[in-house]
């Protein structure tokens, strides 16, 4: 606990992120137009060491023997077993700029109650897009970051062995619509994180760099700038991502409860606030007796054996002294003070939560 203490410390203290530090605009923004598209697709992976659908998966024959067709084999799915047989669903995804021939990594998902996909092959799938056409094909070996094992009743399960990946084992047959217009009268720029801060540095960077004119600034997020009709838009785009600002970032705290992170700016002041912090414990233990009567009292309807509870409760409360904290206090400072009253993460947590409800914590708090 006092490493993962000094270790947020460390993390959050002041001038550890540069203000000055300058950023290209390429690792800001992306140009309209450009965008991933999702893939998805239906198969079956065969060859399966008995771990896959059941026979309940009526699915899961049926689409075998829809398969087998295609090789001229008209078999009935009351003659298959589907137990070294799993579907699947297989999803990927295709660059803005992918071109015919281009390789996909593809994500492989059992469909059925197959428990392991471990050693299987995926048919070749057909995968399409958003507007329903066919757009890769899909096929080989999965590679399964898991296991599952069973004997007499017993399992030994390592991650999820039903979900499996296949580096590279989708080929792009056709390529996506570009979005992007060459021919366009105006170019955009969409920034990853919105802050018309950081939105009119880019404008003002752009202008003095390139001398671009006509740069409008449509909103936190969008740049516009006009594109001359003789201008090499490739080139004119390679100039634009070359120029370097300085990012305004937002103040902001990062929580996960649920693994004891937090993650805040190098810009994230405190105001003035007092912080005093106890631990009440309550423990009650109870030991139950049995009271019996002597040998020598014969047992009636009044006289007999009685279990007689023992409770006892025991009040601790530890006491920590206060911590006082200066305006303009950053979120390091404030660890390492609550660090030497030997806070763990989880009441740093709390405390955080507790100094922006007495709104003396100047940043957007996320919970996550």
């Amino acid at each position: 606990m006092r490493a993962m203490l000094l270790a947020l410390a460390c993390l959050l203290l002041p001038g550890v992120t540069s203000a000055t530090e300058q950023v290209r605009i390429k690792e800001l923004v992306r140009i309209q137009g450009e965008r991933d598209y999702a893939l998805v697709g239906y198969g079956l992976v065969v060859g399966l060491a008995g771990t896959g659908d059941s026979d309940r998966n009526k699915s899961t024959r049926q689409s075998l023997v829809n398969t087998l067709k295609r090789f001229n084999l008209n078999v009935s799915d009351d003659d298959l077993s589907a137990r070294n047989t799993a579907a699947v669903m297989v999803t990927g995804t295709m660059r803005s700029f992918s071109e015919g021939g281009d390789k996909l990594d593809v994500e492989v998902s059992s469909l059925g109650d197959a428990r392991s996909l471990l050693g299987g092959t995926l048919l070749m799938t057909s995968l399409n897009g958003p507007d329903d056409r066919l757009y890769a094909l899909a096929q080989g070996p999965v590679s399964v970051g898991g296991h599952v094992f069973e004997a007499n009743a017993n399992s030994v399960q390592k991650n999820h062995p039903t979900v499996g990946r296949i580096p590279r084992g989708a080929t792009l047959e056709r390529a996506p619509v570009l979005a992007v217009n060459a021919q366009a009268e105006k170019l955009a720029l969409i920034l990853h994180e919105p802050d018309y801060t950081t939105a009119q540095r880019i404008a003002d960077s752009l202008f003095a760099e390139l001398g671009l004119q006509g740069i409008r600034v449509v909103h936190a997020a969008k740049v516009e700038l006009p594109i001359v009709r003789a201008a090499n838009l490739p080139r004119l785009i390679a100039s634009i991502e070359r120029v370097t600002v300085r990012p305004d970032y937002a103040a902001r705290i990062v929580i996960n409860e649920r693994t004891g992170t937090v993650v805040a700016g190098s810009n994230v002041r405190i105001g003035e606030v007092n912080i005093s912090q106890g631990n009440l414990n309550v423990v009650v233990s109870t030991r139950f007796q049995v009271s019996q009567p002597s040998f020598l009292v014969r047992p009636g309807q009044s006289i007999g054996t009685v279990v007689v509870p023992d409770t006892r409760l025991e009040v601790t409360e530890q006491e920590r002294g206060p911590v006082q904290l200066a305006n303009g206090t950053t979120v390091g400072e404030l660890v390492q003070a609550l660090y030497h009253v030997r806070l763990t993460i989880r009441e740093v947590i709390t405390v955080l939560q507790a100094i922006k409800q007495a709104g003396a914590l100047h940043a957007e708090l996320v919970i996550q």
